[in-house]
């Protein structure tokens, strides 16, 4: 079947990546939208667009109904999933061929033949495909999964047999953890995919993640387009990845691509997909997975491959042939492209997503680097969807080349106003083990303590006083605003300069500063027990320039209220300006109230009102972003008041519960 324009079935970055290919090749196009997402990127880029639904997924990106009710009545002849959301359910894939649409992607019958891990393992065991050991059977009772783990030998990993992501998957090293680890992960999974079944395999440790891109056409042919290297993850979320690998050489290219083109082959594919691949450090690999659709990754095969996935994917959609032959790609094969995630997250708060405004957006692009992205400054990034926002790719001739580009690209991106984990895929990038391309999966646990990077975050001497300086002179500019003052009295005196001091809060730590105006822009600031002087050569929202002992440099920044969000030297800190503000509290509910951390929705209400509780037991757990955060309280209190309840969507610092903090002895006086 023949169409000519293509509805997306997604959101965000990647429905903003497909659209462009679309229009390149001459394919209207129709996004789709929820009610938060009304002025997002994605949507003013299509030609046409169509308001789906309320803001929670379940309600709008995740009705099939809805999807193909938009494609209809735009004249939609096709629809793209894109990744996440629904480009991996089989029922999806026939509700569109049912309503005479193409589907652009697998068949609904490959899609439901690796959907399932276990399925998939044991029809992967029938075509040759190498698999690591493990139980994948139907009796899911915790008596038998803890059986068969200890029959695998531990150190095992429990995995959801419905998903991917790193959700419901659990290292197990010790046989004691295996109840609660089981317990846990058909929990999450049973959650995030509404399937609980859980499968065993045994953990294979100091491995590399590599997987295999194919592609298949409905004239019989299926290839591969080389490997990408995925190994840098936490907790089993992929954040680096990078082609080729570097733990590839050509025979085994040749030796995995073989594997996973005859992975494609026993399930007759069509489309693009990825065949998932654990390579132990003896050269063995091993199938994880196939993911039946275009893969966040896919960009760094593009550029290594010099082609565009996306328009494959139309070009088979409408029953063309693959236009190259196995051979001719890999002659393709020139350079080294490394991409990472950027997400609205906290790594220095155990990755706690992060909601709020966009204050200031920009990502480097063009050359050997690109960015695909679906954010906009004065957006609102919302807690209903996925973290990440963005993708920063860089290329170059060699690895090296690459990493540097990457290294550079990260230090010149502004995400100002909602926290993200820039600064953490900087560390990741410079780290002298990452450079040297010698690592597996335990890359982020053996060298990224969530300890060290946090230890990282101190402000020096220079970054708190330019951020001291900001704040003094938003407020001179402010002020000779509203004043109808003349650009020559700012911060004009009638006596010898005068010292104003300040107290700033980054994090949990209180900064006593004091800024002197001397005039034209030149300051001297008393901050951590250091005194320096700046001048301010140029500041215009985002970019500030200025100099300091004889050099020149640039920041970036974004006010809002007396909150500043400051970028300098690859530290991202937020700035309260606390010199009017009484003391604050620092252990969440010692002041008699529990506030949720970030807009979501409560999944679980663990107490009553009445019920005593210890100093960090977990009273509420809050879903936000697809993941789940346990609400605890820093003191010992007793449960007054609940002002939540399962099921409900609260906003961040909404109250939660109502405690009375049990005296101890000692806090009182007489």
């Amino acid at each position: 079947m023949l169409f000519d324009k293509v509805l997306i079935a997604n959101r965000g970055e990647i429905a903003v990546r497909i659209i462009r290919t679309c229009q390149r090749m001459g394919y209207r196009t129709v996004a789709v939208f929820s009610e938060a997402d009304r002025l997002a990127p994605h949507v003013a880029l299509a030609d046409e667009a169509v308001c789906i639904g309320a803001a929670p997924a379940q309600e709008s990106y995740l009705s099939i109904d809805k999807l193909i009710g938009a494609a209809k009545a735009s004249g939609a002849g096709a629809i793209h999933p894109g990744y996440g959301f629904l480009s991996e359910r089989a029922a999806f894939a026939q509700a569109v061929q049912d309503a005479g649409l193409v589907f652009i992607g697998p068949d609904p019958q490959a899609i439901e033949a690796m959907g399932n891990k276990s399925a998939s393992k044991i029809r992967m065991l029938a075509a040759g495909v190498p698999c690591v050991p493990g139980y994948q059977g139907d009796d899911q009772s915790d008596t038998t999964l803890v059986a068969e783990a200890q029959k695998v030998g531990l150190p095992v990993m429990v995995k959801a047999a419905a998903g991917g992501g790193g959700r419901g998957m659990r290292l197990v090293t010790e046989a004691a953890d295996l109840p609660v680890s089981i317990q846990s992960a058909r929990s999450e999974a049973a959650n995030a995919f509404g399937d609980g079944q859980l499968l065993i395999e045994k953990a294979v440790l100091q491995a590399r993640h590599v997987e295999i891109q194919v592609f298949g056409d409905r004239h019989g042919t299926v290839l591969h387009i080389g490997e990408r290297d995925c190994s840098v993850q936490r907790r089993n979320q992929k954040v680096v990845e990078e082609a080729p690998s570097p733990a590839v050489d050509e025979a085994l290219r040749a030796r995995m691509g073989a594997a996973a083109v005859a992975a494609a082959r026993a399930v007759n594919y069509v489309g693009a997909g990825t065949v998932e691949f654990m390579l132990a450090q003896d050269g063995s690999f091993y199938f994880l997975e196939m993911n039946t659709r275009l893969q966040v990754e896919h960009p760094v095969t593009e550029i290594v491959y010099g082609l565009d996935l996306v328009e494959w994917q139309l070009r088979v959609a409408q029953g063309e042939a693959l236009p190259l032959s196995q051979e001719a790609v890999l002659a393709r094969r020139s350079g080294w492209a490394i991409e990472v995630r950027l997400c609205t997250e906290d790594p220095a708060d155990n990755f706690l997503p992060q909601t709020g405004p966009v204050l200031a957006w920009h990502a480097p692009h063009g050359g050997a680097m690109r960015s695909d992205h679906g954010l906009r400054q004065g957006a609102t990034v919302s807690p209903y969807y996925d973290s990440m926002q963005a993708k920063l790719i860089a290329s170059g001739g060699t690895r090296e080349e690459a990493r540097r580009t990457l290294l550079h690209m990260l230090e010149d991106t502004v995400l100002l106003g909602v926290g993200s984990n820039r600064d953490y895929l900087s560390h990741i990038i410079a780290h002298p083990v990452f450079a040297s391309g010698d690592f597996s999966t335990g890359f982020v646990a053996e060298h990224l303590s969530p300890q060290a990077f946090a230890a990282s975050r101190a402000p020096s001497a220079l970054h708190s006083a330019l951020a001291a300086v900001l704040l003094y002179r938003s407020a001179a500019l402010s002020l000779q605003a509203q004043a109808g003052l003349d650009a020559e009295l700012l911060e004009w005196q009638s006596s010898s300069p005068a010292q104003v001091p300040l107290l700033l809060l980054c994090g949990t730590e209180r900064l006593r500063t004091s800024v002197t105006a001397l005039g034209q822009g030149h300051y001297r600031v008393q901050a951590q027990g250091e005194a320096l002087e700046l001048h301010i050569d140029a500041m215009e929202a985002p970019t500030v320039r200025f100099s300091h002992d004889g050099l020149q440099g640039k920041a970036h920044f974004a006010l809002d209220g007396e909150h500043l969000h400051l970028a300098h030297s690859g530290l991202t800190l937020c700035y309260t300006d606390a010199t009017l503000a009484p003391a604050a509290k620092d252990a969440p509910g010692s002041d008699g109230r529990l506030l949720a951390p970030m807009d979501g929705k409560i999944l679980k209400v663990l107490v009553q009102p009445g019920q005593a509780i210890a100093k960090g037991q977990t009273l509420a757990v809050l879903e936000a972003m697809k993941m789940e955060f346990a609400i605890s309280s820093g003191v010992d209190s007793t449960v007054t008041a609940l002002s939540c309840q399962v099921g409900q969507q609260v906003k961040a610092r909404q109250l939660l519960i109502s405690l009375a903090p049990t005296a101890t002895p000692g806090d009182s006086q007489p």
